[in-house]
């Protein structure tokens, strides 16, 4: 009874969703509705509640999670100062004489924006007020033209520095040292934020060779759909120092943060905040810096910060609940009698994450789903950092997928009203498909995610 009373209340958390009620309190109050239904049919344990303010208590401590408002900060702020519709003016005019030229400018732009920042909304909704009239202007296909810019804006996700792979990271850590506790290691190893960026760096880097392959390979083979300038502009003195400028911000922020949590020489906490105050300067110097752009900036990191923390405490007292109940006992019992051993039970972890992001944005998976399947599938013997890397590009495809995709309702919102929805449907669903190649091929080579990472640390 227990179990099926574990499944009645995922199933609840499911369908209340639907509704779009506040994630946080559907996850809190379906918990506790649960825990007192429990308690009065005498199959639910009143302790487990009990535990519930040491959980929160962690979460206040938890220096890690200290980098996810620097990061938002560093994000937002970047995009009020203006650098990627810098650096994409100058690419754009880089690659003005390719065909498809202005769709490759657009991938490399939204592959150092999202190195720099890591904010997927602001990636796209700036990718699409800049880019998207140009390339319909330029006869370029309307359908394709969202897809690249949904998908280049999207790689925010899997590029370093992500909150996505701060908050995953977190959640990893934690289910590994689980998994090793209930395997009766006592000295349990662990995972680091840094881990999973470093393994992120090669998987990210080959989703975007991808992304131009496939972009190039399309402008060859339907030349109409993105058509070469008929005439081509000749590059005006300076165009090349231009182009320098417009590098140094985000590369400068790239090697900042990133250069130093792989290089050993900061946490992600301390890297973020070098980044926030490499923000700061920037912004300053682009002459983009008052105090009611701070105050914006300010009040926008502290409204997502909020939301994401407020989940993590709904997240925190649902798992309490549903352990209260033997879910996770009925997970590895379910997992663990799949054909195929840990690749069998990976393989529908993996296509429950890709159907349930149709529905249900990073968050809600990273923190509901992955402290339930991420223990079983690490006592398993799954390596915890590819593990990781492989969630995390599987998440990115909900930013994706129709209908609820939230990159889809970014660039909705900031699209032309010729452009309809369902060509923003079709264009993503290429990029979708490229998306789950690379998780195939990391299936088959897991040394891409794990090989930089113990590289380095070794």
């Amino acid at each position: 009874m227990d179990n099926y009373m574990a499944i009645w209340m995922f199933a609840a958390v499911f369908v209340v969703l639907l509704s779009g009620y506040p994630v946080a309190f559907v996850l809190s109050g379906t918990a506790l509705l649960f825990s007192v239904i429990g308690l009065q049919l005498d199959n639910f344990d009143a302790d487990f509640l009990t535990a519930l303010p040491n959980r929160l208590f962690g979460l206040m401590n938890n220096e890690t999670l200290i980098a996810v408002p620097l990061f938002v900060f560093m994000g937002v702020l970047l995009e009020r100062a203006k650098i990627a519709e810098a650096l994409l003016e100058a690419m754009s005019e880089l690659f003005s004489g390719l065909r498809g030229g202005l769709g490759i400018a657009v991938t490399i732009v939204g592959m150092l924006m999202a190195a720099s920042t890591g904010i997927v909304g602001a990636t796209v909704v700036t990718m699409g007020l800049l880019s998207l009239p140009t390339m319909l202007k330029r006869g370029y296909d309307p359908a394709i033209s969202c897809g690249i810019i949904c998908a280049s804006g999207t790689l925010g996700q899997i590029i370093p520095p992500s909150i996505v792979l701060v908050l995953l990271g977190d959640v990893i850590a934690t289910a590994y040292q689980q998994a090793q506790l209930e395997m009766g290691v006592f000295a349990p190893e662990t995972i680091s934020v840094g881990d999973l960026f470093a393994g992120a760096l090669i998987p990210g880097l080959l989703l975007v060779s991808l992304y131009l392959v496939y972009i190039s390979f399309i402008a060859w083979l339907y030349p109409d759909k993105m058509p070469k300038p008929t005439t081509i502009q000749n590059h005006e003195k300076g165009f090349y120092l231009r182009i320098f400028k417009s590098l140094i911000p985000p590369l400068a922020l790239i090697l900042s943060v990133l250069g130093s949590i792989i290089g050993g020489l900061a946490t992600p906490t301390e890297a973020a905040s070098v980044g926030a105050v490499g923000a700061l300067i920037l912004a300053g110097v682009q002459k983009q810096l008052n105090k009611a752009i701070l105050e914006e900036v300010t009040r926008q990191t502290t409204q997502v910060t909020s939301m994401i923390f407020m989940i993590l405490m709904g997240a925190a007292l649902f798992s309490l609940v549903f352990r209260g109940f033997e879910g996770d006992e009925l997970i590895i019992e379910l997992l663990s009698d799949l054909p195929g051993g840990k690749y069998g039970a990976l393989f529908v972890v993996m296509a429950v994450m890709f159907l349930l992001g149709f529905v249900l944005d990073f968050i809600e998976i990273t923190f509901v789903i992955v402290p339930i399947v991420g223990p079983v599938l690490l006592m398993m013997g799954i390596d915890p950092i590819w593990l990781g890397i492989m969630i995390a590009l599987n998440l990115q495809t909900s930013f994706l997928t129709p209908p609820f995709g939230f990159a889809l309702f970014y660039l909705r919102g900031v699209a032309p009203a010729e452009v309809t929805t369902l060509q923003i449907y079709k264009g993503v669903l290429p990029f979708i498909i490229i998306q789950l190649i690379l998780l195939g091929i990391l299936l088959i080579f897991p040394v891409l995610a794990t090989g930089l990472p113990k590289l380095i640390y070794a």
